[in-house]
């Protein structure tokens, strides 16, 4: 893959996995992970997400056996995740009951994802969060986050 043909670094929260096996939410999902297996996307996996994994049917836990080891970026919670996670907090983003949404997005953050990949409307793909987290991270010296659910991706083959 050339240069101009780089990777994308995109953070995947659980409801990406879930969303293979929604009738709603499947075709672009499935898409994500064609591209992943592609390695057109390389996929960063938050331990917040092997969490609640975990703790999903087995069907959907079976979707990130699918992406190729090179394909996936593991991404612990290290200081500096815990720390914007609770700037972001504090900074009333999300109440501190929606704290796991939160850590993904400072988990994305932290380890530089090119964005932020989510079926999450209500606390993560919003229009008005994503412009709060962005003021966080300005606010601390991070870059913004892009923010999109799979159905906003494109594929140059798609075009």
């Amino acid at each position: 893959m050339s240069a101009l043909h780089k990777p994308i670094r995109a953070y995947v929260d659980t409801s990406v996995f879930g969303g293979v096996h929604d009738a709603e939410f499947a075709e672009p999902s499935r898409a994500f992970v064609l591209a992943v297996k592609q390695g057109r996307i390389i996929a960063m996996v938050g331990a917040t997400t092997l969490a609640e994994l975990a703790n999903a049917p087995d069907h959907v836990q079976a979707v990130l056996a699918e992406f190729p080891p090179t394909g996936v970026v593991r991404c612990g919670i290290t200081d500096g995740v815990e720390e914007l996670r609770d700037a972001y907090l504090v900074a009333g983003v999300l109440p501190p009951k929606w704290r796991d949404d939160a850590t993904h997005v400072a988990t994305a953050t932290v380890h530089d994802a090119d964005l932020l990949v989510s079926w999450n409307f209500r606390h993560i793909v919003n229009f008005d969060k994503i412009r709060l987290f962005n003021a966080v991270n300005l606010r601390l010296g991070y870059r913004q986050i892009a923010i999109h659910s799979p159905l906003e991706l494109q594929y140059a083959d798609n075009a």
